[in-house]
């Protein structure tokens, strides 16, 4: 998009056309107007749209642009943070709530893929979670063991049964979670876009929100063409955020991350490399994750900024680790390679803000937006609704607070993954 190959790579050269849609012109009226065209107001737009609310989407670049068409496609349940940590983080029920409802976010990502039948490379058969040392064993053993306590289908998986999932003997385990699965991620933005606008959403892309007030008790959106009157606004700008956005971008850390796809495998490394279709991603401080595409390819990734000294580094290193990884590998050569941006809150958990009067939005995801973004859309439509209300929510509503040191913390982050990764697997 935009003309630069390292914004979406992979995803953007293999999905699916969106839905045709032009910039904002002249002047509309809605119920309700959505900033944001990535997975929480896609999926806020189809469910309101489903229900007879009038909406409309005003998406700044095109749909999937910024987290939602970027990332490597992982549909986890749950958060990084340890179930028992999240719960003990919020106020009473509040935690309970969100457990329930991020435990299931997988399985509402999937019934929508087979609702509306999305075309987006939906594979239900899990993600492994990958211990990397002792260390990494003792870890995923406890959120097993905090999951199961919930309910949750997970197991552990020995070194050896991971190393057959896997097709590699690098770790100590693995922590296979059947409620998730993976999803081309751009795609899968693409396609919701389709299904809202099939519902009767009004979708606008090109349409980069420049201002909102209030006029005689509703809000006035202006873009650069046109503007909308709206009685409700759902901000779902998230990370990338800007303008009116920049609240929800601002409460964030950017940790940059990457992604590298390699052509096509051969059939003798498909059968070997991760022969159940599941997603992978480990334990150690610099993540890495990896799965496969429809295509075959490995998409490979970690943390890291594809700019500057970072690009030579990071795909050395890429090649060396998948070398390593993977016996019989062969020359490393990448098709595509792209990043983007995860936004990290403080305490790694995402927030609900009433930004203004019958303004509100969820942010920060701290890496999983793709199951979170789809219930939490859900959710957003639901309270506009009248459904549920302030003590119903899965998060309490709390101010926005922009993050401390935001750029030396980012700096660090990205310099310390180059640092990591120029001499990591060279042995």
């Amino acid at each position: 998009m935009l003309n630069n190959p390292l914004s979406h790579g992979l995803w953007e050269l293999t999905a699916p056309a969106g839905p045709d849609t032009d910039s904002l012109t002249g002047h509309l009226n809605v119920e309700v107007a959505v900033i944001g065209g990535g997975y929480t107001g896609l999926s806020a737009a189809l469910h309101l749209a489903k229900s007879g609310t009038e909406v409309a989407v005003l998406e700044a670049v095109d749909f999937g642009f910024g987290g939602a068409g970027r990332n490597v496609g992982l549909v986890n349940a749950g958060m990084w943070v340890m179930p028992e940590v999240l719960r003990s983080s919020l106020p009473r029920d509040y935690g309970d709530r969100l457990l329930d409802l991020l435990g299931n976010g997988p399985k509402l990502v999937f019934d929508l893929v087979r609702e509306h039948e999305l075309q987006c490379e939906a594979v239900h058969a899990g993600t492994l979670h990958c211990a990397y040392g002792s260390k990494g064993f003792d870890e995923i053993q406890e959120r097993a063991r905090q999951w199961q306590a919930r309910g949750a289908h997970v197991e552990v998986l020995d070194a050896a049964t991971a190393a057959k999932k896997l097709g590699t003997t690098k770790y100590a385990g693995a922590l296979l979670d059947h409620r998730a699965g993976t999803i081309q991620p751009l795609a899968y933005a693409r396609g919701l876009a389709s299904a809202a606008q099939k519902a009767k959403a009004k979708l606008f892309s090109r349409s980069p929100v420049q201002s909102v007030e209030r006029v005689n008790g509703n809000w006035r959106i202006q873009t650069p063409g046109g503007h909308v009157t709206a009685e409700w606004i759902i901000l779902a700008t998230d990370a990338y955020g800007s303008g009116p956005g920049d609240p929800a971008r601002t409460e964030q850390v950017p940790l940059p991350y990457f992604n590298m796809a390699t052509r096509p495998l051969p059939a003798e490394l498909r059968l070997r490399i991760l022969p159940g279709g599941e997603g992978a991603w480990d334990t150690q401080l610099v993540m890495n994750s990896f799965r496969m595409d429809q295509a075959g390819r490995l998409v490979f990734g970690s943390i890291g900024a594809l700019r500057g000294t970072g690009t030579a580094i990071h795909q050395a290193w890429a090649k060396r680790v998948i070398g390593k990884m993977f016996a019989g590998f062969g020359e490393v050569e990448f098709e595509a390679i792209w990043y983007g941006t995860i936004g990290m809150t403080s305490d790694n958990l995402p927030r609900f803000h009433k930004y203004d009067e019958r303004m509100i939005g969820f942010s920060g995801y701290n890496g999983r937006g793709i199951a979170p973004g789809t219930v939490f859309g859900r959710v957003l439509a639901s309270y506009v609704r009248g459904e549920i209300r302030d003590a119903d929510l899965p998060l309490p509503v709390t101010p926005v607070k922009a993050a401390a040191f935001r750029f030396p913390k980012q700096m660090f982050y990205e310099i310390g993954a180059q640092a990591t990764h120029l001499v990591d697997a060279r042995l």
